[in-house]
């Protein structure tokens, strides 16, 4: 199934909408071209022999800081078919606050996405463009930084209260 759905993938899109593939786990992976997910997501929910219906994840990676880039990991199900495949894009990006890395929205086409994308955001700094509501979900919205980010350094205080816990004290 796997070959099948990445085979699709490049007949629609062509050759290099596919990054690369890693099928030799339990779960296969699709690495896309970033600003094709969007669509790709779409045609694989609503095709008859995939019906991708249920995405149970979505998860930011911050690849690492040498690295300068963030990664979107996308877990798909189809409930009615039985089968599975993982999604991915890979977004350079010089890790600055004011320049986000951006990724397409599928909270259009799986509403479950809608939080996992403001969890992306708020945790790393993903920018997701076209979700409805992006803000924050787990933060306040005067948080400072991307707490999951390799590089974050936590702040001192908020609010006025002591933050940053240095880790317990052997007696």
């Amino acid at each position: 199934m796997n070959e099948k759905i990445c085979n699709f993938i490049k007949e629609k899109f062509g050759e290099q909408a596919v990054v690369s593939t890693d099928f030799s786990g339990l779960q296969g992976i699709i690495v896309l071209q970033t600003n094709l997910i969007a669509e790709v997501a779409l045609l694989l929910r609503n095709h008859p022999d995939f019906y991708f219906d249920f995405l149970s994840c979505l998860s930011g990676v911050d690849l690492g800081v040498a690295q300068k880039q963030f990664a979107v990991v996308y877990h798909l199900s189809s409930i009615t078919l039985g089968h599975q495949i993982t999604l991915k894009v890979i977004v350079d990006n010089n890790r600055q606050v004011n320049d986000l890395p951006k990724v397409p929205s599928v909270s259009q086409v799986w509403r479950s996405a809608d939080w996992h994308e403001r969890e992306a955001y708020d945790l790393l700094g993903i920018y997701f463009e076209g979700h409805p509501d992006l803000r924050r979900i787990l933060c306040p919205d005067d948080w400072e930084g991307f707490a999951l980010r390799k590089d974050y350094e936590a702040a001192e205080n908020y609010g006025g209260l002591k933050i940053k816990w240095e880790g317990a004290k052997n007696e």
